[in-house]
């Protein structure tokens, strides 16, 4: 770790921190509240692949689904409006809905052959934005003049990981540049986590071999054809199975920082408030 103790963490002119968690712990809310500072540079890492690495996917998909209306189309062909890509870091929303659902189209589905491409391209893109990194960390100080950087990662960093590799580039460079801190929630968490999924289910990537699986069984339990799946019954029967094969591997990913609790970022309301917090673990460990 880049802080050995409380005093480095303390005494440390540049403070530089990566947050990984599941979605929904903490992660952007802290962020935030550490940007609002003036003093904090926040790298979006979901903000990054939805911008540099997948922006033109995302757009192209758009303009082809606008293209099959005949009034969008002639205006696109003339040049007469224009399609863009409107993604900020509290609204991912165009990421999640490229990313789509695997199932009938008529319920938004789409073929899961092209799901899985798809899948492939976030995979891809997530690994190069994280390790990004290194450079936004530069750049935020010698262009903006930041002393401090928050890192925040994408809910999937477990997924593209290989915390027991000791040589795993994307942690290895990350752990070189910043200390990794583990949000870690408790079964309230994920409870709550499932039931706001139910909800409101939502793309999300998941591991290649994860979601071959998940998809033969829900096609022999359900005992229907790709293009008949409920797009969204299939994520909300995935969801809390990705939850629980994801807890391991953020177990493991703990190892090359620090872990704090969800309910005591939750009472974090304040930027000093987050630096205590670490410095208290740090001071523990």
């Amino acid at each position: 770790m880049i802080y050995q103790s409380a005093s480095d963490w303390r005494n440390a002119p540049h403070k530089r921190v990566t947050l990984f968690a599941m979605s929904g712990l903490g992660k952007t809310y802290v962020s935030n509240l550490m940007r609002a500072t003036g003093d904090w540079f926040h790298y979006s890492v979901d903000y990054r692949i939805g911008t540099r690495y997948m922006g033109e996917a995302i757009v192209d998909h758009a303009k082809s689904e606008a293209m099959k209306v005949p009034y969008l189309r002639e205006l696109l062909l003339s040049d007469s409006i224009y399609i863009g890509n409107n993604i900020t870091f509290e609204n991912l929303a165009p990421l999640s809905a490229y990313l789509g659902k695997p199932g009938d189209p008529a319920k938004g589905g789409v073929p899961f052959d092209e799901y899985m491409r798809r899948q492939d391209l976030h995979r891809a893109s997530e690994i190069a934005a994280t390790l990004d990194t290194a450079h936004f960390i530069k750049r935020a100080q010698e262009l903006y003049g930041y002393g401090n950087f928050i890192c925040d990662t994408s809910g999937s960093i477990c997924e593209v990981v290989e915390p027991e590799n000791p040589d795993d580039p994307v942690l290895k460079a990350l752990s070189e540049q910043t200390l990794l801190v583990w949000i870690k929630g408790s079964d309230t968490h994920t409870e709550e986590l499932v039931k706001r999924f139910d909800r409101a289910p939502k793309p999300m990537y998941y591991q290649p071999k994860f979601l071959q699986s998940a998809w033969s069984e829900y096609l022999a339990e359900q005992g229907c054809s790709e293009d008949a799946v409920d797009p969204n019954a299939f994520v909300r029967w995935t969801y809390a199975r990705a939850l629980a094969a994801r807890q391991p591997r953020y177990e493991a990913m703990s190892k090359w920082g620090i872990t704090l609790a969800g309910e005591d970022v939750a009472k974090v309301k304040s930027a000093a408030d987050f630096e205590a917090l670490i410095e208290e673990t740090l001071e523990q460990a």
